[in-house]
């Protein structure tokens, strides 16, 4: 009698055993199955894309925005890179913003500078992402160019990127000259030098959703 209860007892205990650990794995892979599930997506309306330009051999800073950007092609992803990966874009010239109080800045550089290209009502690009490396494939003046990016992981749903644009990638050299000469006071330096920079830093703040 004794040996049977024992008996009767150790599978009672191993029945039991075996139910906790299939619940354990069931529970892990429920986790696993809700973890899968989160998808990140770009927010476009929170997406802000800014510029520095310089000015003077002194290198002196001209910081600007575009108010507008247009996405194309936003797809949920598993990570927040993945969702910027082929993610197409359009920035409308007509949006850009410098902040300067007197008003005829933007104009300028709207009618000398984009408007001595070809075809630049609009920016238009691509973002690449490539393992951990990400470029941006610029299109203006008839000319597609890429810029290399540092990100910068603000957290698991917000990014900052910025690049560098030399401006001769894109043949933009005569526009530069074009805003150049109307602004050649402005751009005159403590050496009397008038000089519009090629280079142009790029920033893109980008959230996203996670659901």
């Amino acid at each position: 009698m004794k040996k049977t209860l024992l008996i009767l007892s150790f599978a009672i205990g191993l029945f039991s055993y075996s139910c906790k650990e299939a619940k354990k794995e069931t529970t892990s892979e429920e986790k696993e199955a809700v973890t899968a599930t989160e998808m990140y997506t770009i927010l476009s309306d929170s997406t802000n894309v800014s510029f520095t330009a310089y000015k003077t051999t002194d290198k002196l800073p001209v910081g600007g925005t575009f108010k507008a950007i247009n996405i194309k092609n936003a797809t949920p992803a598993a990570t927040a890179l993945e969702a910027l990966n082929g993610l197409e874009f359009g920035i409308p010239v007509s949006s850009l913003f410098t902040n300067d109080p007197t008003g005829t800045r933007d104009p300028k550089i709207t009618e000398f500078f984009f408007g001595a290209m070809k075809n630049t009502e609009l920016i238009s690009g691509t973002f690449k992402v490539d393992g951990e490396a990400c470029s941006l494939e610029i299109e203006m003046n008839g000319e597609t160019s890429s810029i290399p990016l540092e990100k910068t992981m603000n957290s698991d749903t917000s990014y900052t990127f910025n690049g560098v644009m030399d401006l001769k990638n894109w043949n933009a050299t005569d526009a530069i000259a074009s805003l150049n000469k109307v602004c050649e006071a402005l751009h005159t330096g403590k050496d009397g030098v008038s000089k519009t920079w090629d280079e142009v830093a790029i920033k893109a703040d980008v959230l996203f959703a996670k659901k």
